[in-house]
C-alpha cells in the first residue's frame, strides 16, 4: 500500500493528553506503508515527514478526522433482520430472529455477516468484537432461564461467518459459543479449540484482533458452564464477554447466576459483563473490584426495553466502560452517533444532571474505551504512532452544523451519518459517502435477499415487501 499524507484536517486523536497538551488540533497525519500511523502533529508536516517514498496527499479541507469506531458487542450476523418484532422485549424478538437461523444454512450466514460488516464500514465502524451465530440453535425458556438444543449445524455454519468478516476488511475480534450443554465435555472443548485456532487461520494478520469466549452462565442450566469458560480463558490465554442481567424478566434467576462466575474464579479483567442493566449494588462492587469491564449498547437496551445501564454509577465505582451497536436487528441502524447521543441523553434524563456524561467522555468510550475493555488498545482505538489508520473524515459543514463552538460538542451532538464522507481502515479508502468500496458491496444485497429471505419461509415468516418493493 502506497503512504498517504493527510493534511489540512481537524484531529481528534482520542490519545489521552499529558496536562496542558491539546487534546485536538488543526494539523496533519501520515501512514505508512503498512498502514500504521508513523507520525501526526498540528500545523503542516515537517520536511521529516516527507522522508521515504513519495506518499500520497490528501486534503481534508478542514473537515474532522478521528479514530474510527470500535463496536466492543456485536452480533454481524443479524443485519439481514432489520426491523423483526418490533414491539417485542428480548426473549419473544430473539425467539423470532432464532427461528431464521435455525433454517439458515452456512452460506446464508456468510452473506449476513458480510452484510453486516460492510454495514459496520459504511457507518465508521472500523473494529468490532463478533458474536457469532452458534452451530447450536437453542431453544430459550425464560420461566427457567434454561435453554434446550434445537438444531446443529455443520462446522461450516460457523466458520463461514469468520470468512465474511475477514473478506470486507473489517478488524474483529471473534466470540465463539462453548455450548456446553449440548454435547460431552472433551468433544466441547476439542471443537472450541478448533474453532479458535481456525477464525485465526482464516482472518487477515492484521485483521485479526483474537478470539473470545461468548460467555453463556445467563441461559445455562449449571455452575459447570462457569467453570468450563474459565477453563478455555485460561487454556487459550483469551477473554469472555457474557451477556449478563440484560432484560428484567425473571431478574432475580439471572442474579443468582452471578456467584457462578464468582465462584469459577472468572471475575477478572478478562470478563466484560455486556449490558449489565440490572446489577445489584454488591454486583457492581465485585465486578469494579476484581477489574472487570462493562459494554454498553444504549440502542438496543432501548429497542428492546430492556432498561437503562447506568454507566455513570458503574464508571463511578471504577468499571471500565465499552459501547456497543449490539445486533443490527435490534439498532435497526448501524449507527454510532445515535448510539452515542441516546446513551449521553439517557445518562443525563437519569441523573437530572446535563453534565454528568460529555460528548469527549461517550466518544472515548466508542472508541479507546472499547479498545481498552477488549485489550486492544496497543492497536485501535486513537490515532497515534504505531497504531493502525483507521479513521474517519467528517465534515460538520456539509450540511452545515454552524459555527463550532465546541469541536467535541459539534462532532458528538451536531454531526452524524450524513457528515461522513469516508472511511479508511490502515490508510486504505474503504466507504466514501455511505457506499463502500470494496469488490463485495456490488453482490452483498442481492445474496442477503435471496439468503435470508430463503431461511425465514422456511420458517413461515414472509417480509412484507419483496426487493423490488411489491408486497
Amino acid at each position: 500500500m502506497p503512504a498517504l499524507t493527510l493534511v489540512n484536517a481537524v484531529l481528534l486523536p482520542m490519545a489521552d493528553a499529558a496536562p496542558g497538551a491539546p487534546d485536538w488540533f488543526v494539523g496533519w497525519m501520515r501512514v505508512d506503508e503498512s498502514g500504521r500511523i508513523s507520525g501526526i502533529g498540528p500545523g503542516s508536516p515537517p520536511p521529516e515527514a516527507a522522508d521515504g517514498p513519495a506518499a500520497t496527499v490528501v486534503d481534508a479541507g478542514g473537515a474532522i478526522v478521528a479514530p474510527g469506531f470500535v463496536s466492543a458487542h456485536s452480533h454481524l450476523f443479524t443485519s439481514g433482520l432489520r426491523g423483526i418484532a418490533p414491539g417485542s422485549t428480548l426473549y419473544p424478538w430473539l425467539q423470532a430472529m432464532s427461528e431464521v437461523f435455525r433454517h439458515a444454512d452456512a452460506e446464508a450466514m456468510y452473506w449476513s455477516t458480510v452484510h453486516g460488516a460492510l454495514d459496520f464500514l459504511a457507518c465508521g465502524i472500523t473494529s468490532a468484537y463478533n458474536f457469532t451465530q452458534s452451530r447450536v440453535s437453542w431453544v430459550f425458556d425464560p420461566a427457567t432461564a434454561r435453554s434446550t438444543v434445537g438444531t446443529v449445524h455443520p462446522p461450516e455454519y460457523l466458520t463461514r461467518q469468520f470468512d465474511g468478516a475477514a473478506d470486507t476488511g473489517l478488524r474483529v475480534m471473534t466470540a465463539i459459543r462453548l455450548d456446553d450443554e449440548a454435547a460431552p465435555e472433551p468433544e466441547v472443548l476439542g471443537t472450541f479449540a478448533d474453532m479458535v485456532a481456525a477464525c485465526a487461520e482464516r482472518t487477515p494478520a492484521g485483521q485479526h484482533l483474537g478470539a473470545s469466549v461468548f460467555g453463556a452462565v445467563q441461559w445455562a442450566a449449571s455452575p459447570r458452564t462457569a467453570e468450563i469458560e474459565a477453563q478455555v480463558m485460561r487454556e487459550h490465554g483469551i477473554g469472555n464477554q457474557a451477556h449478563f442481567l440484560e432484560t428484567a424478566q425473571d431478574v432475580e434467576v439471572q442474579r443468582a447466576k452471578f456467584a457462578w462466575y464468582t465462584d469459577a474464579g472468572v471475575l477478572g479483567p478478562a470478563l466484560l459483563l455486556g449490558h449489565f442493566v440490572h446489577p445489584t449494588d454488591e454486583m457492581v462492587t465485585a465486578a469494579a473490584e476484581a477489574g472487570c469491564g462493562m459494554v454498553w449498547q444504549a440502542t438496543s437496551n432501548g429497542r428492546l426495553g430492556s432498561g437503562i445501564a447506568d454507566v455513570v454509577r458503574f464508571a463511578r465505582a471504577g468499571m471500565r466502560i465499552g459501547m456497543g451497536l449490539d445486533d443490527q436487528s435490534c439498532t435497526d441502524q448501524s449507527d454510532p452517533f445515535g448510539n452515542m447521543r441516546l446513551g449521553m441523553y439517557t445518562m443525563r434524563a437519569l441523573h437530572t444532571d446535563a453534565s454528568v456524561l460529555m460528548p469527549r467522555e461517550v466518544l472515548r468510550m466508542h472508541t479507546l474505551g472499547s479498545a481498552e475493555v477488549l485489550g486492544v488498545a496497543d492497536r485501535v482505538g486513537s490515532l497515534e504512532v504505531g497504531k493502525f489508520a483507521d479513521f474517519v473524515v467528517v465534515d460538520h459543514r456539509a450540511p452545515g452544523t454552524g459555527p463550532v463552538w465546541d469541536v467535541y460538542a459539534t462532532y458528538v451532538m451536531a454531526c452524524g451519518l450524513r457528515n461522513l464522507k469516508q472511511v479508511y481502515v490502515g490508510g486504505r479508502l474503504v466507504s466514501e459517502d455511505g457506499r463502500c468500496t470494496g469488490p463485495l458491496a456490488a453482490d452483498v444485497d442481492d445474496a442477503l435477499h435471496d439468503r435470508i429471505t430463503r431461511a425465514a419461509r422456511a420458517a413461515g415468516m414472509h417480509p412484507a415487501l419483496n426487493r423490488d418493493a411489491r408486497p
